[in-house]
């Protein structure tokens, strides 16, 4: 019974709720119109308790456009269409301004947020009238039951014409609506002059059609002018510059205001391997005016003729060069060349010699033919002049170098090695078999020099060798050293044989023949005096020149010893102080010596290597043997001791307790210290020392005589048998580092003003490159190594900076008298840039654009207003003008006006039947007009009594 009668009670509730639900779907019974409206306002329901906070959380959209307006979109179903219903709504409860970034109905209607209905089609607008006024009713009553004071628009009419209509429930018995429509062409006369647009306005509200100018009515206006400097052609770029003060001028670079520029950056360093896409455009001059008050045509008139000085403010912003901050191969610089390189570096361990990329024999020629192209010889014949055309004073190749430029093991950017690094980055578009064509002739033409001993172009003439720089700058400045020792020993060979022949001639006239070999003699004689003067300091004259410290009664007793000695000492200096030698009482002289050799960085190596393994190296053994003879020559009588006491003083002991008084009479009655007291070192005084034997072995020479250290001859056939048997990867690894080092100095040496992060970034790169490159330096590189990768990371951080500096560039030479402007608009799209410069360009997300407005002060406005040069011949159409407000002869681009009209509600007809609340100044009538002489739009918000 009692399972029964559950069961029955259960049954009763099933029964109850499906009348429950039969009684719900009666209102399936209403027309599809009703449910229309019920499922706006549900969505309408929803937003508003969700709030803009929540909005976001669930997925609001961020509107590109904007900087703080996001949208949330629903899908609406009538009949068989479906409508798309979206609300814009922004976070901040700040008030806009029309100089920011406005939503276009925001700009129109003057609204903060809004509903926007329109059917999901081709042209996304309503095309019927009776169904846009049909689904802007259902919109409003939706609204009307949410008690929401939110706008609502429907798209309406072509899609060209941006036409919307709206409307708005105040909350009151008052109705905003709302209509906007375009004019494409054929704009009215009258409209294209404010006073004509003013009686527009004017005629939405007054009861007389009559005159308008005759009437008087307090219109509130505000007006903002958009112009836009020309684009950059050449002619208008080099009016620009005529237009900078002479302090401008001054502050600019050699060559800067050359009247015969042809492009914007002839005078910029990498103009002389490229020329770069000026990344400013131009500059969009944003005026506008502060609220005013009109009551008449005729203020508009006048206004029409103001200057855009007198206005309010003055908003700059500039047009960058489209995709600026992305790569799609169109863009050539120094990063794309660099890149290229890097391909080559990759490819130049597929063969042993350099001649095997350019025979025919080679395996691969034919990939290599079909891929890669030799520019032809009349090419191959400019760059080879530019590279060893001689020039009469060499550069500077410390200047304007960046102080981490030396950590990259390169060469600097004028020398002859880094000018053939850059020319390849160009020659062939940088192929592997261009490159060995270059080289091929280059090295060929360096051995021209070398055979015909002439200077090398390009290479400092300070006799010094930088190892800092990579091995075959050092390589090249050896050869320069040889070169020029090469030639004075061939012009000594001439002035001897013509000194000789001179010398014989005079001999024969005074003479007789038989005393032919005597004169022959002592002009020989004659010529090693010569050459030993050249290694005297002025003022010493063998010994003569030394003071004596013994008595005139010893200078008696010794007379004739000093005067042999001083007739056979030969390549002295000078005295040492007043030290003696050890079995003479005579001044131990210090001798003219060979300059040490200098020496490549593998020659270092190999010194290095011989000392390690034989205990000394050959070129050690030759030099002390050439000191040890010059000291013998200067110190006639001077035994080993002598030399250890000034070769290497910390080798001789001095003892002074074994001090002993003058040993011989010849010093009695003499307050001197000799003989000197002291001992040989212990390593100096083992049985077989080194030193000794070479000491015993050197002969009696001057440095004036004997052989040199350096051989020029030998070792220039040594550096051309290098240079010419190089292996293609060796080459190209050391082209990589001399190209990154000196793209990245002649980048250096541009003048962007004081740019704080274009500084930091130039550190960064540098730093970045020495640490990429290190493995380069120290021949670490495989063709299976990582470093290629990373160095094809390094071309894009390459790019990133080299875009950035053009801009730098650019926009400084605009902005010299005002560098807040440049540093400004630097600053920002460097922080806009700055995201992207982690990763490849191709990644880079270029559908945000940059987009930087920025206030300019009064003192500003000048140089700005410069940048609108009047037009000129060539631009004779800009001379027929149609609008006013004119700046340096340019008319307005775009013309934005808002026209408003404001009503005390207690001074209208509405007064009786209006709440109490509503007894204040409402704006009542509203028309934004936005063109120029060939485009109007209307836009238009009227207060209506319901």
């Amino acid at each position: 019974m009692a399972s029964s009668s559950k069961a029955n009670l259960a049954e009763q509730d099933e029964g109850e709720e499906a009348e429950e639900i039969e009684h719900f779907n009666d209102f399936t019974l209403a027309s599809s119109w009703e449910r229309f409206i019920s499922e706006i306002e549900a969505t309408c329901r929803q937003w508003l308790a969700d709030g803009p906070k929540r909005l976001l959380e669930k997925g609001a959209v961020h509107l590109d456009s904007s900087d703080n307006i996001y949208k949330v979109k629903s899908e609406l179903k009538n009949a068989a269409k479906i409508y798309s219903m979206e609300y814009y709504f922004e976070i901040s409860g700040k008030i806009a301004d029309w100089n920011c970034t406005l939503h276009d109905l925001q700009l129109c209607f003057g609204v903060k947020e809004f509903l926007v209905i329109s059917p999901q089609s081709a042209s996304g607008v309503v095309l019927d009238a009776p169904e846009d006024t049909k689904l802007l009713s259902a919109v409003s009553i939706a609204l009307a039951n949410c008690s929401s004071l939110w706008p609502a628009f429907v798209p309406v009419h072509d899609p060209s014409r941006k036409a919307f209509i709206g409307i708005q429930n105040m909350g009151t018995i008052f109705t905003r609506r709302f209509e906007a429509d375009r004019i494409g062409s054929q704009v009215p006369i009258k409209f294209m002059h404010l006073e004509g647009l003013y009686e527009l306005f004017v005629s939405k509200f007054a009861y007389c059609m009559s005159d308008h100018s005759m009437h008087l009515f307090r219109v509130h206006l505000l007006m903002k002018l958009t112009y836009q400097t020309l684009p950059n052609d050449e002619d208008n770029y080099d009016d620009i510059q005529e237009a900078d003060t002479e302090s401008a001028k001054s502050e600019t670079s050699p060559g800067c205001d050359n009247p015969n520029r042809k492009h914007w950056d002839d005078d910029c360093p990498w103009n002389e391997w490229y020329s770069a896409e000026d990344p400013v455009m131009g500059f969009d001059l944003v005026v506008t005016w502060s609220e005013k008050v009109v009551e008449s045509s005729l203020e508009m008139a006048e206004m029409e003729n103001a200057s855009p000085h007198e206005a309010e403010k003055w908003i700059l912003a500039p047009n960058l060069y489209p995709n600026l901050d992305s790569s799609k191969g169109d863009r050539i610089g120094f990063a794309s060349q660099l890149h290229l390189l890097v391909n080559a570096l990759e490819m130049s361990f597929e063969a042993p010699f350099i001649e095997d990329f350019v025979s025919v024999e080679n395996p691969g020629s034919d990939n290599l033919e079909s891929t890669m192209v030799i520019p032809p010889p009349t090419v191959l014949d400019r760059v080879l002049k530019d590279l060893f055309l001689e020039d009469p004073q060499l550069p500077d190749f410390a200047k304007d170098e960046h102080k981490s430029s030396r950590a990259i093991k390169g060469a600097p950017v004028e020398s002859l090695f880094a000018q053939f690094c850059l020319h390849s980055l160009w020659f062939g578009n940088c192929n592997i078999r261009a490159i060995s064509v270059l080289w091929i002739e280059f090295v060929r033409e360096i051995r021209w020099h070398w055979e015909e001993s002439q200077p090398l172009p390009k290479i400092p003439a300070n006799g010094s060798i930088d190892l800092a720089t990579c091995l075959i700058n050092q390589k090249l400045q050896m050869l320069a050293i040889c070169i020029g020792k090469k030639r004075e020993l061939n012009e000594e060979f001439e002035d001897c044989i013509g000194t000789k022949d001179n010398a014989s001639a005079n001999m024969e006239e005074v003479n007789k023949v038989g005393d032919e070999s005597s004169s022959f003699h002592a002009q020989s004689q004659a010529f090693d005096e010569k050459r030993d003067s050249l290694l005297t300091p002025e003022g010493f004259n063998g010994s003569k020149t030394v003071e004596s410290k013994f008595s005139a009664n010893a200078q008696d007793v010794h007379s004739a010893d000093k005067s042999t000695l001083d007739s056979i000492r030969r390549g002295s200096a000078g005295p040492v102080g007043s030290m003696k030698l050890l079995k003479l009482c005579q001044s131990l002289h210090a001798p003219f010596t060979q300059s040490a050799p200098l020496m490549t960085e593998d020659m270092h190596e190999e010194r290095l290597h011989a000392i390690e393994t034989f205990g000394f190296s050959c070129l050690e053994r030759e030099t002390l043997s050439s000191d040890m003879s010059a000291f013998k020559a200067a110190n006639p009588g001077a035994v080993f001791e002598d030399f250890i006491r000034w070769y290497s003083p910390r080798d001789w002991e001095n003892d002074e307790s074994e001090a002993k008084g003058p040993s011989t009479d010849l010093t009695e009655g003499m307050n001197i210290d000799w003989p000197p007291q002291g001992r040989l070192s212990r390593r100096m005084s083992e049985s077989g020392n080194f030193w000794r034997k070479i000491w015993d072995e050197a002969p009696i020479l001057p440095a004036s005589e004997q052989k040199p250290l350096l051989d020029p001859n030998r070792e220039g056939e040594k550096i051309l048998h290098y240079l010419e048997t190089m292996q293609p990867h060796q080459l190209l690894e050391q082209m990589v580092c001399t190209a990154f080092r000196a793209s990245a100095d002649t980048l250096n040496q541009t003048n962007y003003g004081s740019l704080k992060e274009m500084d930091t970034k130039m550190d960064q790169l540098y730093l970045t490159m020495a640490s990429t490159l290190r493995p380069l330096q120290v021949n670490l590189l495989s063709n299976t190594s990582d470093t290629i990768e990373d160095l094809q990371r390094l071309c894009v951080v390459f790019e990133h900076v080299e875009k950035l500096l053009i801009l730098a560039a650019s926009l400084h030479r605009r902005f010299r008298q005002v560098p807040r402007i440049s540093e400004a608009i630097f600053s920002n799209y460097y922080n806009f840039y700055l995201p992207t410069m982690g990763i490849g360009l191709a990644d880079v997300d270029t559908q945000k654009e940059f987009d930087m407005k920025l206030q300019l002060s009064q003192n500003e406005r000048q140089v700005v207003s410069n940048m609108f040069t009047p037009p000129t011949a060539n631009q004779s159409w800009r001379k027929v003008l149609s609008m006013g407000n004119h700046l340096n002869g340019h008319e307005p681009i775009l013309r934005e006006i808002i026209f408003s009209m404001h009503d005390n509600a207690s001074d209208n007809h509405y007064a009786s039947s209006s709440p109490r609340d509503y007894q204040q100044d409402t704006e009542t009538y509203r028309m934004y007009t936005c063109g120029t002489s060939n485009d109007l739009r209307v836009a238009l918000s009227i207060i209506s009594y319901d």
